[in-house]
């Protein structure tokens, strides 16, 4: 029974009046805290120590070891029945008829047969063996005693002592028996011992074939990051796809599902290895699992990717080596290699790296071009290298329109014919008009004679999805955007898009967030090179890169925003794609702004010089000797036929048509006619400049007078 305690407290503090009373305070003690019975803190104790981390680590280790005992002796007892039977070559023939391969089948048929024949034979030999053994034993007992007989008469005979005669068979007797005692001394701790180094045997096997369930590995080991690739691991992984058919044929196959799998091989950061599936199992039953495929391969989606090559009902499967796609690649040859040039029939623009490592290099020859991918994944910058590689080659020319206008093409002033830039409706008309221009370009080179060869000119346009989009229309009430038969852009692409290759006038468009609105079909099936950064689905994948190239296991939709900027998947035949593919995947160099610029400073200096014009002129009335004043830029002197192309570039209304001739009629009597230099005609830029100052001072005069 409990006892109410109270405790007297006395104030300290002394009180103002003397006479005033001491004031004593009753304060009762807190309440106690109530008992946890003994059976629940014991409750507690035990959950909590059955839960702790070192616990679970112990008793994971105590079910993986015992586990490697017991599987070890599984796998010992499957190797000794396969060595005593014909189970191995039967297992081989039912994988043989699975993959649908009959004569490999018959082969290892032929191979059963004559296992057991020699079994056979062996068999029969154990009936006769053991009166073999009887004479064998008999004689050869008989011949030892005789030999040591008449080794005791030779050492009788040395020694004269007749005892010597039986020496040498008494001191056999004497090694057999103390061989005899070893044995029954050793015997018995070996019949106990036996068992255990059995035991630790059979451990032995379970452990180097890891044979335990993967919860009870240890951390390391059951994270899998990293883990190789092997024939077990990619056979496991199909088997538990979720495929029926895969996953029943796969038991059947004597061998496990090992005939499936072609050589493993390096391949850049990660290995390769071509899958044959058997007989009712489909590929794109395998494409459309790649998630799961990957994370039983230990692996993350984007580090596995499934193409089709070239033999019947096969996959071939690339894994990477884990987190080897999240590190950069080297920096772009264009950059460190600072005499490098272009060639643009022959060469091939440095683009970066594919999958395996090896250097992925387009062609641009006679190629209409069209990147896409959703916004801020790398495509201007994958577009631009392109263009920076091509700038090497002097004799190509540029038309350049950037929708965006944030000074990502700025480098080009000074090496593009035409460069404009800016988002609005006036920008987008003045893209359109010069798009129009090329066309009226393209026309003219295909009505000169046969055979006349024209420099290439790349009609460039990023982020077109603007020009497509665009509501405005011009005097005639013609849009400029949209996908009509009246759309004046899209109309001009498609113009190029059908004759423009043949006169090596090309077009070039990046785009993003592809739609039927803002990258209509006919536009986007006109590239003979299309490539795609990450996108949002595969509806918009089919549309960047084309059907058959989707089917054929391209995926842009998979890659990862943000995580893989800058990574393509390219389909076409300007670059090396292994037999069977139909598209790549490219990692691409990454190039900034500076580099930009010193790679068109490069360009500009193998150029004689040219002046970029910012806008479309309108006006009808030209005045030639200032046009060509104005192709010839900064240059010293510049060859009479590039003036004539520059000129056509220009305005192809005014100049689209002209010639030599009539670049001589304008430039004679003006004292800057054509003259020869280093064997070829050229105008030389101060000649015309004198020639427009003293035209100039002329008119002057004349207004005085």
């Amino acid at each position: 029974m409990s006892e109410n305690v109270v405790h007297l407290h006395k104030h300290t503090d002394p009180p103002a009046d003397d006479t005033a009373p001491t004031v004593l305070t009753v304060v009762p003690d807190p309440a106690p805290a109530p008992l946890v019975p003994l059976w629940v803190r014991s409750g507690r104790a035990v959950r909590t120590a059955a839960t702790h981390e070192k616990t679970k680590t112990a008793a994971r280790a105590v079910a993986r070891h015992s586990l490697y005992t017991v599987n070890g002796g599984r796998i010992v007892a499957r190797r000794t029945w396969d060595g005593k039977t014909g189970a191995r070559y039967e297992r081989m023939i039912r994988a043989a008829e699975v993959a649908g391969n009959l004569e490999v089948a018959e082969e290892w048929e032929e191979r059963l047969q004559r296992f057991r024949a020699a079994r056979h034979h062996r068999r029969m030999d154990l009936l006769h063996s053991p009166v073999e053994a009887a004479k064998g034993v008999a004689v050869g007992t008989g011949m030892g005693i005789g030999a040591l007989v008449a080794l005791g008469v030779v050492m009788a005979i040395n020694n004269g002592d007749i005892a010597d005669v039986i020496t040498p068979l008494a001191a056999t007797i004497e090694f057999i028996a103390t061989v005899i005692r070893i044995v029954q001394i050793v015997w018995g701790p070996a019949l106990t011992i036996g068992p255990f180094v059995a035991l630790l045997a059979l451990w032995a096997v379970g452990s180097k074939q890891q044979a335990a369930p993967a919860w009870s590995m240890p951390d390391h080991v059951r994270s899998g990051e990293g883990e190789p690739i092997t024939p077990s691991i990619v056979v496991k992984a199909l088997r538990d796809l979720g495929v029926p058919a895969l996953r029943n044929a796969i038991k059947e196959m004597g061998d496990a599902g090992a005939s499936m799998l072609g050589p493993i091989r390096i391949a850049g950061c990660g290995v390769e290895v071509d899958v044959t599936l058997p007989s009712g199992v489909a590929t794109n039953e395998v494409q459309a699992k790649r998630r799961k495929l990957a994370e039983n391969l230990t692996r993350h989606e984007h580090e596995v990717f499934i193409t089709i090559p070239q033999a019947a009902r096969t996959v071939r499967l690339w894994v990477a080596d884990s987190g080897a796609l999240d590190e950069p690649i080297g920096p772009s040859p264009l950059v460190t290699d600072e005499t490098m040039t272009a060639d643009y029939g022959k060469g091939r623009a440095p683009w970066g790296q594919d999958l395996r490592g090896d250097a992925a290099a387009l062609s641009l020859y006679q190629r209409h071009l069209l990147i896409t991918g959703l916004s801020n994944q790398g495509k201007t910058v994958a577009l631009r290298s392109l263009a920076l590689w091509l700038s090497l080659d002097r004799s190509v020319q540029f038309l350049m329109g950037d929708l965006k206008g944030v000074g990502d093409w700025a480098m080009f002033d000074g090496l593009a014919t035409t460069l404009i830039q800016g988002p609005t409706d006036e920008h987008v008309i003045q893209v359109t008009e010069m798009v129009e221009g090329a066309v009226e370009e393209m026309n003219r080179r295909i009505q000169a004679p046969p055979g006349t060869t024209f420099p290439a000119l790349i009609v460039l346009v990023d982020e077109a999805q603007v020009a497509f989009m665009c509501p405005a229309k011009d005097e005639d009430r013609r849009p400029y955007g949209g996908s009509k038969a009246n759309s004046r852009y899209f109309m001009a692409v498609r113009k190029i898009h059908n004759q423009g290759r043949a006169v090596n006038v090309l077009m070039w468009q990046g785009t993003q967030d592809p739609t039927n609105e803002n990258l209509p079909k006919l536009v986007r099936e006109g590239a003979h090179t299309r490539a795609s950064l990450a996108l949002g689905t595969e509806q918009q994948a089919r549309m960047a890169l084309g059907d058959k190239a989707v089917d054929g296991g391209a995926a842009p939709n998979l890659l990862r925003p943000g995580l893989d900027r800058g990574t393509l998947v390219v389909a076409s035949d300007g670059i090396t794609i292994p037999a069977g593919q139909a598209s790549i995947t490219v990692r691409t160099h990454y190039i900034d702004d500076d580099a930009a610029t010193a790679i068109t400073d490069r360009a500009k200096a193998l150029r004689d010089g040219v002046n970029t014009l910012h806008a479309i002129d309108r006006d009808q009335d030209r005045d030639p000797l200032a046009d060509i004043a104005s192709v010839i830029g900064t240059a010293e002197r510049v060859r009479t036929k590039d003036v004539v192309a520059r000129l056509g570039t220009l305005n192809a209304d005014a100049y689209g048509g002209w010639s030599f001739i009539d670049l001589k009629r304008v430039l004679d009597g003006t004292g800057a006619e054509p003259y020869k230099s280093d064997g070829v005609m050229v105008v030389g830029r101060d000649r015309l400049t004198r020639a427009l100052a003293n035209r100039d001072g002329e008119g002057s005069a004349s207004v005085a007078e």
